[in-house]
C-alpha cells in the first residue's frame, strides 16, 4: 500500500466496528484486542469449528428414505 493510497476499513468479524486493515493495525481484521480475543476464545471453547468432511463431486449420494 503505498502512502497516497487511502488505509480501507472493513468491518470486525467479532463486532461488526469499522476496523482499519492497514499495517497500522497490530489486530487486523479486528477492531480491538478484546474482539481478536473473543474470536480466539470462540474457536478454543469450539465454539466455531470446520466440518470434517467436505463432500466432493465424487462422493456417492446420500441414501435418501
Amino acid at each position: 500500500m503505498s502512502s497516497d493510497t487511502p488505509a480501507r476499513s472493513v468491518p470486525c468479524p467479532t463486532c461488526r466496528r469499522p476496523a482499519l486493515f492497514a499495517p497500522s493495525n497490530p489486530w487486523r481484521p479486528f477492531c480491538s484486542e478484546r474482539c481478536r480475543s473473543a474470536d480466539l476464545g470462540a474457536w478454543a471453547s469450539e465454539r466455531f469449528s470446520l466440518p470434517e468432511h467436505t463432500p466432493t463431486d465424487d462422493d456417492p449420494a446420500p441414501p435418501t428414505h
